[in-house]
């Protein structure tokens, strides 16, 4: 294989690990600087939707549901040629699909959510909570995010099932990744402090990940490199 075309497939590893460490980053941000008050209450509601924190802590989840499958397309490169390559290319159209159907809700909770409770403060005669449920539990709204999350979850542990049978990152490396995305549905019916837990879980799980995949550009050896360059 061309030098050329071996040093172009670690640049793409290397940058698949720079969006996994990216995404950990911002899925700790996410519930960690999101407002927490009683949202079931019309008071805790308008306290948390029109916050000036809302907005940007569900951006940061959304960049990360986008940097996740880029990371993946990566680790495909990464384990090339161990014989889970088909594995880990559904891991990657499962988690890409995932996120594409996780993101419009994310969208709506996020600047939608905020408008309403916006308008609700200068007009105290709007339903608050009557609006925000409408937005948030809509059938096909809350279906295509359930699926969407189902997915990621799916992708996720298809990753790590990946990464133990290639044998060439640490083969625990892709475990708690796996974890965090298949207990991210349940986290939101727990309380503030599990999902912030669940935040500092999800971001430790992705940076190994992330270091793993870095570590295995970095000291690739000539054949893995040639299989790399495939």
């Amino acid at each position: 294989t061309h030098p050329i075309a071996k040093e172009s497939a670690m640049n793409r590893i290397r940058a698949g690990a720079v969006a996994l460490a990216a995404a950990a980053v911002m899925f700790v941000l996410y519930p960690a600087l999101r407002p927490w008050h009683d949202e079931s209450t019309a008071t805790g509601a308008l306290a948390s939707l029109s916050a000036s924190t809302w907005v940007p802590s569900h951006t940061f989840a959304m960049i990360g549901f986008i940097l996740v499958p880029l990371g993946l397309l990566a680790l495909a490169q990464a384990i090339a040629g161990t014989g889970s390559d088909r594995t880990t290319m559904t891991a990657f159209v499962t988690s890409t699909i995932g996120a594409g159907l996780v993101l419009p809700y994310y969208g709506a909770e996020a600047f939608g959510l905020h408008a309403i409770a916006r308008q609700a403060a200068a007009n105290p005669q709007l339903d608050l909570l009557a609006l925000a449920d409408q937005v948030r539990y809509d059938p096909i709204a809350v279906s295509t995010f359930g699926i969407g999350l189902l997915m990621l979850g799916a992708g996720a542990a298809l990753a790590a099932v990946a990464i133990w049978r290639g044998n060439l990152l640490p083969r625990l490396s892709g475990v708690p990744f796996a974890l965090g995305f298949l207990l991210f549905l349940p986290q939101f019916f727990t309380p503030a402090v599990v999902r912030i837990s669940h935040g500092v879980l999800l971001g430790a799980g992705l940076l190994w990940l992330a270091t793993a995949l870095w570590r295995t550009a970095v000291s690739a050896g000539p054949a893995q490199r040639t299989d790399l360059g495939h």
